[in-house]
């Protein structure tokens, strides 16, 4: 039999447990651990809660859990509760699939001012993740300026910016619920170093700014190429462009913008110990697309921050770490013998959920290589002894489904959950 520890429950860490799953058949018994009470890491507390058709995905986990040789182990946490050693004692392989849950830092003048937060803080506040349930960004403002070029950025922008009926049908969090629909934000900036040939939004969240009922996204015509430059693009680029140029070519009037400030790079943040606003520096590309500065500088007014300029992997002590990419130092998912890492902790901050899937099917693929026979590891087994003496209070996917039965129960008209936003809260629900 070979024992395989999944540290992560998220999309990396189920399709790892699948992967290994299929590829050992009756001969693996795979324990998906993770730190909270709850799984699906990125699915519930990353997705949009508008976005419900991808949290979808979480029935395909649902079936590998409740299969006979994967199990999960809830509220357990690697560095707390046990090591990383004691689980390669225990366990022929160690798989990280933590993921990239903290925010990169912006690194300029004023970046640790009240109101300025990175978006894994932020969104975890409207998904309800327990670290951040409490951040009560300020929301009686005027103008809010989110920096960053990709599909987060979007999310955040478009959260800020829907009335409380357009939530309908989605789990946004009540206390941000609440709380956005108190909002006096007229004014969303979204800051990007380059232009619009260089975003990565995707068609669909770009699409989506176009219906909003109080907002209106708003280009500058002067910042977009040449019409016929698009057709160097690939497709999906080239649709989120077209959506880029309809809103240049619109002029609708709204109580709230969203405008797209390209060519923009974000110097400091200023104010009297608070955010007021930000400087922001005029850039232009050189022949390889890199961005510079042109010594033009400008202020935008505000009183939040949201940086989305990427995330990194904790550190874990012990595990070799790349500091300058965020994520375990690692040969191709290999960090030492029978310790391995997927999806961002492997990668960085970069694919789509989707792209989990191949990276733990490559992961089972070398653990297959390097571990040819059984071994006479004590696995859970092990486990399960080293935490019943630490009086580890263990959460198992059948308590999860005693949990989500009482999200379910609680859940506002329309919505598919009520989500419990700290740890007691999800712990107690399984004995209701």
């Amino acid at each position: 039999m070979r024992h395989i520890a999944v540290i992560g429950s998220g999309p990396a860490g189920y399709y790892t447990a699948e992967a290994c799953q299929k590829l050992f058949g009756g001969e693996v018994r795979v324990d998906v651990i993770d730190g909270l009470p709850v799984p699906y890491g990125l699915i519930r507390f990353g997705v949009a809660p508008d976005h419900q058709s991808i949290k979808a995905v979480s029935k395909r986990y649902e079936a590998v859990a409740l299969s006979d040789n994967v199990r999960f182990v809830g509220n357990v946490l690697v560095g707390r509760d046990v090591s990383i050693d004691e689980l390669q004692s225990l366990y022929d392989a160690v798989v990280l699939a933590t993921g990239a849950p903290r925010d990169r830092p912006l690194g300029i003048a004023g970046d640790d001012l009240p109101g300025v937060v990175g978006s894994a803080a932020f969104v975890g506040w409207y998904n309800g993740h327990p670290e951040f349930a409490d951040l009560s960004p300020r929301l009686d403002i005027d103008g809010v300026v989110v920096i960053g070029n990709g599909n987060v950025a979007l999310d955040v922008a478009r959260i800020l910016s829907k009335t409380p009926a357009e939530f309908a049908g989605s789990d946004i969090v009540d206390h941000a619920l609440a709380a956005l629909a108190e909002s006096s934000i007229t004014r969303v900036s979204i800051l990007g170093r380059r232009g619009p040939h260089q975003i990565a939004m995707t068609p669909k969240e770009l699409g989506e700014l176009g219906h909003l009922e109080r907002a209106a996204p708003h280009v500058d015509p002067a910042d977009l190429p040449p019409t016929g430059d698009d057709a160097l693009l690939e497709p999906g680029m080239r649709k989120s462009v077209t959506h880029l140029r309809d809103f240049a070519a619109t002029d609708a009037k709204k109580p709230i913008t969203i405008d797209f400030d390209f060519f923009a790079m974000p110097v400091a943040i200023e104010g009297d110990g608070k955010v007021e606003r930000v400087i922001v520096e005029r850039t232009e590309l050189d022949a390889d697309l890199r961005s510079h500065g042109t010594g033009e500088r400008y202020a935008i007014p505000c009183g939040l921050v949201v940086s989305c300029i990427g995330y990194s992997t904790p550190q874990i002590e012990g595990v070799p770490y790349e500091h300058g990419r965020g994520r375990f130092a690692n040969d191709e998912g290999r960090i030492l013998p029978g310790l391995y890492c997927v999806g961002w902790a492997r990668r960085g901050p970069t694919g789509t959920i989707g792209t989990n899937r191949p990276d733990g099917q490559m992961i089972a693929e070398k653990i297959a290589a390097d571990l040819p026979e059984p071994s006479r590891k004590a696995g859970r087994a092990g486990l399960d002894s080293l935490l019943a003496r630490r009086e580890v209070d263990v959460v198992t996917f059948r308590d999860w489904q005693k949990i989500e039965a009482a999200e379910v129960a609680r859940a506002r008209d329309g919505s598919p959950r009520g989500k419990f936003v700290n740890v007691a809260e999800m712990i107690a629900a399984r004995s209701d």
